[in-house]
């Protein structure tokens, strides 16, 4: 454990604003590290939302991948995917809130990536479906393990309408320059997400999980000041800094660490869980 969970809040003084809203990450985070969910987490989950409070999972994963998760936990919240490009509405089966890539500038992305390395492997998400130019078994995400592409050619076929998300692919070495590349020229357009060294995720450069979480807290009419949010990476930084409340797990990136309120346990030690305890139910 880390000094700064030692400032943990005390309990809240009688009368003062509760958490509303609790904004969770998945991987690394809610889930632990051979992705299963925690019998106590899911406990204090059901517990939480039993008590009226809104439980809203924001992940970097399509609505697909967290789908199995969702039921699990018995939601009826709105699910921030792809760090804010998608809100998706579950009980409806609609998407909310989109902020994709134009698809001229989708072109022009991929254009440069294969201008630095001809065999970088081309995937895009648009809204919930996987287009690629081809599936190579080295490059595996978590949501690649459990769904098959909704199509698999020449990605100019699928670069002709707004993208949600691009994912270019190649082992570590070769992505490096191709980053620096897409930096350097498409900096001020997008966002450049890195979770594994071999993949580079591009979105719209106004997306951001906080951006997501504002658009949820305001539809539910929530302030921010009630707002727990949980994560582990640089791609929730900016939900740890906008909530009331940002917690990190003890596993966390230093970026996250350093924007965080308070540090739990690691995500396989039930950190999630302590923070739902000691912040939301010790506290009803």
């Amino acid at each position: 454990m880390s000094e700064k969970e030692s400032a943990i809040p005390p309990p809240a003084e009688t009368g003062e604003p509760g958490i509303a809203l609790i904004a969770i990450d998945l991987d690394g985070t809610l889930l632990t590290s051979d992705k299963r969910l925690s019998k106590r987490a899911v406990e204090a989950i059901t517990r939480c939302a039993a008590q009226g409070v809104r439980v809203v999972i924001a992940s970097a994963r399509p609505p697909r991948s967290v789908r199995e998760v969702y039921g699990i936990l018995g939601l009826d919240t709105f699910q921030i995917n792809y760090n804010g490009a998608l809100i998706h509405d579950p009980p409806r089966n609609a998407h909310v809130f989109h902020q994709p890539i134009e698809a001229a500038l989708a072109q022009r992305i991929v254009r440069a990536a294969r201008g630095v390395d001809p065999d970088v492997a081309v995937s895009v998400e648009i809204l919930d479906r996987w287009c690629t130019d081809r599936i190579d078994p080295a490059f595996e995400t978590e949501t690649s393990k459990a769904f098959k592409p909704d199509f698999i050619g020449d990605a100019e076929a699928f670069l002709c309408e707004p993208i949600t998300k691009i994912m270019l692919l190649a082992p570590p070495e070769r992505l490096v320059p191709i980053r620096r590349d897409i930096a350097a020229k498409f900096g001020s357009e997008v966002t450049l997400l890195v979770s594994d060294d071999f993949l580079l995720q591009i979105v719209h450069r106004e997306v951001d999980k906080a951006v997501a979480l504002d658009w949820v807290a305001k539809s539910y009419g929530i302030d921010p000041a009630n707002i727990m949010a949980i994560g582990d990476a640089p791609n929730d930084v900016g939900m740890l800094r906008y909530a009331g409340l940002g917690v990190a797990v003890d596993n966390a990136w230093e970026a996250a660490r350093a924007a965080a309120d308070a540090i739990v346990p690691a995500n396989d030690a039930d950190g999630v869980t302590h923070a739902l305890h000691h912040f939301v139910l010790d506290r009803l």
